[in-house]
């Protein structure tokens, strides 16, 4: 090399860079995940004293949850939804796992459509045998009452399916009747799905079970010790990692014709990472949006808009007046508009 000349830098080194700050990304979110824990304690304690407080903060969904909730879906929300989590299982008691593994638990009061008072749902962290890497999750049984499916069996076929295959122990199987089944009814709903049928959701592509992915990270990790030392790849090194890339590309690792939700992990992660921290924040919002809907605007001009931008929220007589609040008969927040 010419004095003078600077050494190209390879791709290795610039994934293992990328690497290193997902490391403390990581690490980041543990940190804050253990700071943070005991004001969510203080939140839960405090947000259990207000009449609907967390149907207001779904009230307050972003686009990527509001587009999915149906009228129905807001029934239900809004009249039984009692409490919202959400946990990092794999940081739980001192452990230093994945933060981004975590679980999303409703909690209902009785009500007219489904059984249970409780739905969680886990979303794990995994890495697939030729290193794509992801959330996936179970899919979750939520036991309706007669006629009363919002999901219309989608949820159930999705059950039906992951069953199936963790019976063959193949969880890429099309084989087994139960993906045909589901096919066939993910084509006739024709992508028409509500906020329930996420619950149904596994993966953007397909299932990775806990033992491929252990055994898969293991793999990654030794390859990146070796790139550390600055060990390069041999030819069959290569060619191996080729032909795992050309397999993710196949259709055996692709199950979107029978994934009942497209936007499951939109979903998720927007309720872990956007909502559930900043439920507060929803909440007061909520009650701004009602504030507003009772003025005349047509009666304010430019001076009153401008003197009331300033004048802080007071939320305790916004929290006192919740009670009074006159949506309908349950003092639950309107049904939302039906998706387009």
């Amino acid at each position: 090399m010419a004095e003078g000349e600077v050494p190209p830098v390879s791709y290795e080194e610039l994934a293992l860079l990328e690497e290193e700050f997902a490391e403390v990304d990581d690490e980041i979110q543990r940190k804050q995940h253990e700071l943070s824990k005991p004001l969510y304690a203080k939140r839960a304690e405090a947000v259990s004293k207000i009449p609907n407080f967390w149907p207001l903060v779904m009230e307050q969904a972003p686009m990527e949850i509001e587009d999915y909730i149906t009228p129905l879906d807001s029934a239900i929300l809004s009249e039984h939804l009692t409490n919202l989590t959400v946990t990092r299982p794999e940081l739980e008691e001192g452990k230093s796992g994945d933060p981004k593994t975590f679980s999303i638990r409703f909690e209902f009061s009785d009500n007219e459509y489904f059984e249970d008072k409780m739905l969680e749902k886990t979303f794990w962290h995994r890495r697939a045998a030729d290193d794509w890497v992801g959330l996936v999750s179970e899919p979750v049984k939520v036991h309706w009452k007669e006629g009363m499916d919002s999901t219309d069996g989608l949820t159930d076929g999705a059950l039906a399916l992951f069953e199936a295959r963790k019976k063959v122990g193949d969880f890429k199987s099309r084989a087994v009747p139960e993906y045909k089944a589901l096919e066939k009814k993910v084509e006739a709903n024709g992508g028409n799905t509500g906020f329930f049928t996420w619950f149904g959701w596994i993966s953007n592509r397909r299932y990775v079970t806990a033992e491929e992915s252990e055994k898969a990270t293991k793999e990654h990790a030794q390859r990146k010790a070796a790139r550390k030392a600055g060990k390069k790849p041999d030819a069959a090194e290569i060619e191996q990692q080729a032909e795992e890339e050309g397999a993710g590309e196949e259709d055996d690792e692709d199950d979107s014709m029978v994934e009942v939700h497209g936007a499951g992990e939109e979903i998720a992660v927007t309720i872990s990472d956007e909502m559930w921290p900043s439920a507060i924040k929803l909440f007061v919002q909520a009650q701004e949006a009602e504030d507003m809907s009772d003025i005349d605007m047509e009666e304010l001009d430019d001076d009153d808009l401008d003197e009331g931008e300033d004048v802080p929220v007071d939320i305790r007589s916004l929290v006192q007046s919740t009670e009074k609040r006159s949506r309908d008969s349950s003092g639950a927040p309107p049904p939302k508009k039906a998706k387009k």
